[in-house]
């Protein structure tokens, strides 16, 4: 029996050791703290790792996290300066500096913080309308955290963030913004296509433009170089009749030659002969009769030549006169002077629509004339 008791005493000796070690040795993890109590009073703070205490005698409070620390709070209702009602989301970022203060100052500190969070941003908000509400994120944060790490510093604590989470507005007031939005997105639509349509009827006028102005410009040159051709053709002209030496006879020739041609032009029913066409005649005359210039066109006729016109135009001129013979010779003197006479007029006739014809040429040449002289001005404009 005695031995039984032994046993039992050494048993029980050891579990009291085992309880008095464990009493003794308090182990903090690390980031984290514990007050230690004696006697109902604040004796000290546990830091991490192993740490003695006197069992009985000192009382250990729970752990303290010094991390850093999250809080989310929900929506607080806060009126802005224009009167709207909005629901604003927070999230608070804090860590405990001073574990004495945070468990002997403030009873609940996330809830003394999450308070204070309200009531502050209803002084901050209250001061903005909701547009600036909605766009002055920044500054809210700011100024929140200023006045929660005033307000908190006493608590042992340390606010680093505050975060506005989210804003909501009224519905009415979303359904307003939506239509602002849209009228502005319409309004951006409706002035960019405006700006395209302005841009492309610039672009079509300025094209339009380029190409008047090439056209003209082609037209001028065309106009320059027909001038120029025309200018040159003439020219080459006058120096092969200058260069071949061509006498009187050779011109009046080519120019009785010219004159069937110009009468081909439409609308040439009047003609005006110059006397011009006299001299040409005439030099045709002595070209073709000899060498000896006479003053008559038409040689003189030859008894026994006078056709029956003659005679018939001769003796409707004058009448009571006698026609030819019957053998067909001519009557005398007198019938050979009136058929001279009758081929001086028609010569007359003849020198009269060749003037005409001639004034049309010379028309002419002084239009071809002055238009080449435009061009030569235009050219070295």
């Amino acid at each position: 029996m005695a031995e039984i008791a032994a046993l039992i005493a050494a048993v029980v000796v050891v579990l009291l050791m085992f309880t008095f070690v464990v009493k003794t040795v308090r182990i903090v993890p690390q980031a984290r703290a514990r007050n230690i109590e004696r006697f109902g009073r604040y004796r000290k703070t546990l830091e991490p790792g192993m740490n003695f205490i006197i069992p009985f005698v000192d009382r250990v409070k729970p752990l303290i996290d010094l991390r850093e620390q999250v809080v989310a709070f929900k929506g607080q209702p806060v009126i802005t300066e224009d009167n709207l009602v909005v629901h604003i989301d927070t999230v608070l970022f804090f860590q405990v500096t001073d574990p004495r203060a945070a468990d002997y100052e403030i009873v609940n500190y996330i809830q003394a913080i999450e308070q204070i969070t309200a009531t502050m941003l209803r002084s901050v908000i209250g001061n903005m309308d909701l547009e600036e509400t909605l766009t002055s994120r920044d500054k809210i944060n700011t100024m929140l955290r200023g006045v929660l790490d005033d307000a908190s510093g006493k608590w042992g604590l340390r606010v680093t963030r505050v975060e506005i989470k989210a804003i909501d507005p009224p519905k009415s007031v979303i359904d307003a913004m939506e239509k602002q939005m849209r009228a502005e997105r319409e309004k951006r639509a409706a002035i960019l296509t405006a700006e395209g349509l302005r841009q492309s009827k610039i672009l079509t006028a300025e094209g339009e433009k380029q190409s008047q102005i090439l056209r003209a410009e082609g037209d001028k040159q065309g106009q320059i170089l027909r001038a120029e051709g025309q200018s040159q053709a003439i020219g080459t002209v006058f120096q092969a009749v200058h260069r071949n030496d061509a006498d009187s006879k050779v011109l009046a020739y080519q120019y009785l030659q010219t004159l069937p041609q110009l009468a081909q032009a439409q609308g040439n029913t009047f003609w005006v002969i110059p006397s011009e066409v006299t001299t040409a005649l005439k030099t045709l005359s002595s070209a073709f009769g000899g060498d000896s210039a006479s003053p008559s066109v038409v040689p003189q006729a030859r008894p026994g030549r006078v056709t029956s016109a003659t005679a018939a135009a001769l003796t409707a001129d004058r009448p009571g006169q006698p026609g030819p013979g019957a053998d067909g010779e001519p009557a005398g003197a007198e019938q050979a002077v009136a058929e001279q006479a009758v081929a001086e007029q028609a010569v007359a006739e003849q020198a009269a629509r060749t003037r005409e014809v001639v004034a049309q040429v010379e028309q002419e040449v002084a239009a071809v004339q002055q238009q080449v002289a435009e061009a030569e001005k235009a050219s070295t404009s």
